[in-house]
């Protein structure tokens, strides 16, 4: 399978159209397609790396088919994470953790509104 029958598969497995994906990485449409149809043999480095982290992939999948398409996501737990948390908010004035603290309450309640839309 060439880079441009990678990219296509990879692109579509994550629902975006040439159009989105070209604004996603900020360039134009006829790139995505040139890549796709093969008629960019090395395509810019810039291009490669901004591709395969907006659709999630490996970059040694999609340049040469090597491993898996998705890049493993890092692993988490809920302790590290409220770590990191806090150790950016304490070094924050207080209006600025009050902004932050606006921001967690106001994404929870999007989310809650989208849970209960589904």
């Amino acid at each position: 399978m060439s880079i441009g029958e990678r990219l296509k598969e990879a692109r579509k497995a994550k629902g975006f159209s040439q159009d989105k994906l070209a604004e996603a990485i900020g360039t134009s449409r006829t790139v995505i397609t040139d890549i796709e149809r093969d008629k960019t043999e090395h395509p810019r480095v810039s291009y490669v790396d901004t591709i395969c982290k907006t659709l999630e992939i490996s970059k040694e999948w999609l340049l040469r088919e090597e491993g898996p398409m998705a890049y493993p996501l890092p692993e988490w737990n809920a302790n590290e994470i409220l770590t990191q948390i806090h150790e950016i908010l304490v070094d924050l004035r207080p209006e600025e953790q009050i902004y932050v603290l606006d921001m967690i309450k106001t994404y929870e309640k999007h989310r809650i509104a989208l849970d209960k839309e589904s």
